[in-house]
């Protein structure tokens, strides 16, 4: 085997036999590119050349200022004539012979080197003025070349053009540019499932709404490459090879085939590419990201991109963009990184670098980071976070209350707007998100679900500046306080109420199981979808499950966990389970039925330490805010009776 070759193919699958480090996969490509011959050079306007790579240098035609020049308004005058001036001594000037008027950017009269502010002259009649300071040889004059001499450098190659630069070089008497041609995509969708965004498709099951090429046609144009985009092309090797041979007869540097590269039968990236040319990399020791694969045809780059979002952009962001920069002849944007202490563990398979996007905000004095789903294909993950962090390739990860430096996604002073919620989930965060957004100081809301218990496990580490609790006990009838003193009996906190709302059983339209109440669980005909342990809700089921003398044992998907009550929802919308433990408002947005079960108190928890943080006052206010409440009730099963209110032990639902 060649040292291209980096899979084979069995059968029709293909099999990965090498996969590399990203660097290693990027010099790969480099070694395999002339870049001399795919990345030519052309000629622009200056006034056009803003953002722009030089492929010469530049050197000025003219001296800026071209003649010496007044920099102040007043008279211009022989310093040496003004030498005996003092304060209640002046000297007297006469126009034409001592001074001459000038104004700021006029040419030096001959034989004049200094200028005099007009603030420091005094008229005394027409002709005559007198100054009271002697002034020096060249104040305030601008000199003939003081910011531009003639034939010197002004850039050279390879520089990228300023904004600002653009007025050095026309000051320089450059009227156009040679510069490096902006590197040309093209990305090509593939799929036999993949629906085309723009014909605003309804997708049915099995299908899903293309989209990947529109966020990497965006990475690429913010590096100022010219991107096109074309339809999708079904999974078919004779229309992909046809799509691919159009692109390198028209000339385009880097060619994106979009999913296709990883190792299911109809995966015929790799094939294509190998058809046209030649494979350098097909795998790569990353996850997301691990199908990615790169090529060579005629002297161009080919690119095949996992199918999931995020291995899609782990593919941009580490190989792609890197080449693209070199091809340009200049440097991947810099980002930001800062430390950000997780707020719970991170596993990592050794031997592979992982990249985990964190939902970052400043809580105290320190950045904390909430892991997101590392699903290869959510991506509302990339949305979602403002930062990345790497767990390197020999590491097995990072626990809780690690420090990682992490990239950030977003400027560092946008990270002391974010308000960090940690804790049960509740359809009203949505809102108060929304909310938060619309006000006169905009704060984003970052609410991770993790469960009422992990919420508590959040304040106490200190990672979230609220938590957001409905947790149930049965001994006192109250809510959220006994547990506060169990797991947080040293935190000074403050509980305000968000919403009483309502939970029972999501069933689907029309209830077709006819399941009224929880008796109804252990009916083998019934499959049920819980919360993940810690959950409020899940505490909930226990407790009625044990009312009802059911064991966890008879309930047909007891251990099949969701993290939200609209995942839950959607379950039972798409017919994968008959029921599910969830609140009213879930049901309704999805046009579900709704069986009650329970009345309960969904809280906040507030360390006394943030009350008076500005971010948290905002959310203190809305919640006494007619119109946010009105919103709250109006997605039904929440009553805002007690909304806004400090709680206090013993209150239950009576307040």
């Amino acid at each position: 085997m060649s040292h291209s070759d980096t899979s084979a193919t069995v059968g029709t699958r293909n099999i990965y036999l090498e996969t590399l480090p990203i660097a290693e996969a990027v010099d790969r490509a480099r070694a395999a590119l002339d870049r001399a011959t795919l990345v030519r050079a052309e000629t622009v306007g200056s006034h056009e050349a803003a953002g722009r790579v030089l492929s010469e240098a530049v050197y000025a035609r003219y001296s800026s200022p071209t003649m010496h020049s007044a920099a102040m308004d007043g008279i211009a005058v022989r310093a040496a004539d003004t030498f005996a001036a003092r304060e209640g001594h002046p000297v007297a000037l006469r126009r034409g012979e001592g001074y001459h008027p000038v104004n700021t950017g006029h040419p030096m009269p001959e034989g004049c080197d200094a200028v005099v502010m007009i603030e420091h002259v005094a008229q005394i009649d027409a002709d005559t003025v007198e100054i009271e300071a002697p002034a020096f040889p060249w104040q305030h004059v601008r000199r003939i070349g003081e910011d531009i001499v003639a034939t010197e450098l002004l850039f050279p190659r390879n520089h990228r053009l300023a904004a600002c630069d653009v007025g050095a070089l026309l000051s320089g008497g450059i009227w156009e540019v040679a510069v490096w041609e902006r590197v040309r995509m093209r990305i090509i969708p593939t799929g036999d499932e993949v629906l085309d965004f723009t014909t605003g498709p309804d997708p049915g099951a099995g299908q899903v709404v293309e989209s990947n090429s529109q966020v990497l046609a965006a990475m690429a144009r913010d590096m100022g490459c010219i991107v096109e985009r074309i339809p999708p092309v079904p999974d078919n090797p004779d229309a992909l090879r046809a799509e691919l041979a159009r692109s390198l007869d028209e000339g385009v540097h880097v060619t994106v085939l979009c999913a296709g590269s990883s190792a299911g039968s109809k995966d015929f990236t790799r094939q294509i590419i190998a058809a046209e040319g030649r494979v350098l990399v097909h795998g790569i020791q990353a996850m997301p990201g691990k199908p990615s694969l790169l090529g060579e045809c005629r002297g161009r780059l080919v690119v095949g991109a996992p199918g999931y979002p995020v291995s899609a952009v782990v593919c941009f962001d580490e190989l792609v963009a890197p080449l693209v920069a070199w091809m340009g002849r200049t440097v991947p944007a810099d980002r930001p990184s800062a430390e950000v202490h997780l707020t719970r563990k991170v596993p990592s398979k050794l031997g592979v670098e992982e990249f985990v996007r964190l939902a970052v905000g400043r809580v105290g004095n320190r950045l904390v980071g909430t892991p997101l789903g590392r699903g290869a294909g959510n991506i509302t993950t990339l949305s979602r976070a403002q930062a990345v962090a790497r767990v390197p390739a020999l590491s097995e990860g990072a626990t809780e209350h690690d420090v990682l430096r992490a990239r950030l996604t977003v400027p560092e002073a946008v990270l002391d707007s974010i308000l960090v919620c940690v804790g049960s989930h509740d359809n009203t965060l949505d809102v108060l998100a929304d909310e938060l957004m619309g006000g006169e100081r905009p704060f984003r809301l970052i609410s991770t679900h993790v469960g009422s218990m992990g919420g508590i496990t959040a304040l106490r580490g200190g990672s979230c500046h609220f938590a957001g609790a409905h947790l149930f006990d049965p001994e006192t009838g109250d809510f959220n306080f006994p547990f506060l003193d169990k797991y947080l009996p040293d935190m000074d906190v403050r509980v305000v109420n968000l919403a009483i709302r309502h939970q029972g059983l999501i069933v689907a339209a029309g209830n077709p199981k006819n399941i009224n109440g929880v008796e109804d669980l252990a009916r083998s005909d019934v499959r049920f979808i819980n919360r993940q342990r810690g959950a409020g809700t899940r505490i909930l089921l226990d407790w009625h499950l044990g009312q009802a003398g059911i064991a966890p044992s008879l309930v047909q998907g007891y251990d099949k966990e969701e993290f939200t009550h609209m995942a839950v929802a959607v379950n039972v919308l798409t017919g994968a389970a008959d029921c599910g433990l969830g609140i009213h408002a879930a049901a309704r947005a999805l046009g579900l039925d709704f069986v009650p079960l329970a009345r309960e108190r969904y809280d906040i928890v507030i360390p006394a330490a943030h009350m008076d943080d500005v971010r948290v006052q905002a959310v203190l206010a809305l919640l006494r805010d007619e119109r946010f409440l009105k919103r709250v009730e109006a997605m039904g099963g929440y009553e805002t009776t007690l909304s806004g209110r400090v709680m206090e032990k013993g209150m239950g639902l009576g307040g």
